[in-house]
This record gives structure tokens, sequence and C-alpha cells, in this order.
């Protein structure tokens, strides 16, 4: 009588027949009196590949479709092929800044100038920074007056006994130049 198996295994494979290890694909036999077992093995030696990744709040590893949220080792094994996944996973944070300012604004965030009104936004890794920028504008207002003798300017409350170009400069709630 007689009997065949045929097998694949990783690496190595111990035949419960005659409790030898193979570790090279090939026929083999073993014959006790008048049975013969014979094994046909292939040997597929493993392989394995090592992906770190780093990401914000989740990652989905291609490999098996998961999405992670915890930092760790994972791993997924298909045949004698092993892909290992070593993860870290960063907390996203934000923060928001409000600010007003005249004429144009110089974000140290990253530096930029902005001269009109709106949000802006900076990430950097997993760190969000919001700018909810207004800018008001300076104002310049020029009155030409002639008059006899003197005149008090009802701006700033001086009376000026001299022709001449007088300027008064204020600044508004927010610090903005208001010239007359």
């Amino acid at each position: 009588t007689s009997n065949t198996t045929i097998t694949t295994s990783c690496d190595s494979y111990t035949w419960a027949v005659d409790g030898n290890t193979y570790t090279a694909s090939g026929i083999y036999t073993d014959i006790n009196g008048c049975h013969t077992e014979t094994l046909d093995l292939t040997i597929n030696y493993s392989t394995s590949n090592t992906t770190t990744a780093t990401s914000c709040d989740s990652y989905t590893w291609t490999v098996d479709g998961n999405t992670y949220t915890a930092s760790g080792t994972y791993t997924n094994i298909n045949g004698c092929h092993t892909e290992i996944l070593n993860l870290i996973i960063n907390n996203s944070t934000s923060n928001t800044s409000t600010t007003t300012a005249c004429d144009t604004y110089t974000w140290a965030i990253n530096g930029n100038i902005y001269n009109t009104s709106d949000i802006y936004t900076y990430i950097n890794g997993c760190h969000t920074e919001t700018l909810e920028l207004t800018i008001n504008n300076s104002t310049t207002n020029t009155t030409t007056v002639t008059t006899c003798d003197n005149y008090t300017w009802a701006v700033n409350g001086n009376t000026y006994t001299s022709s001449s170009t007088y300027t008064d400069v204020n600044t508004n709630s927010v610090g903005c130049l208001h010239t007359e």
C-alpha cells in the first residue's frame, strides 16, 4: 500500500510519519514493511517587511485595511510573508487666536503678513493654529480753513494764530491712526 501527502510549509516541516524535520523542498519516502509513505514537500522561505509610521489620531494600514487609533506594533501574516507595522499615534491639538489690527498684521506663528480680515490656518504636524483676524484701516481727513486772527480746531481744541499745516493723530479703540 502507499499514501502520498502533498504539503507546503514555511522554512521547515516536521513529518509525523518519520519524525524528521525537513528544510528543503523535495520528495521524501518512508517504507514500513509493505507500506510506503511519500511526502511531496514544498518549502517556502519566510519573508518580512517592517513599516514605521507616525500619524495624527488614527492610521489605516493598507496591508490589512484596519484603522488603528493607538500606538503599537501590529502584525499581519499571509502565508510565509509577515508584515509588521510600528505605529506612533499623536493626538491632534489646536489653538484659535482672535486678533484685531490696523492696516496689516504679521502672524508670529508663520511669519506671514496679512492685510485683509479673514480666518487663517497653519498646520504643523498634528497641531493646527487658527487666526480669526479683523483688519481695520487707518483713516486720514484733510480740512482747509481760512479765518481771521485765530482758529480753534474742534478736533483737538487748540487755538492757532498763524497760518500753517497742522496735524492731529488719534488712535481709535483698536489703535488705528486717524489723522486730520
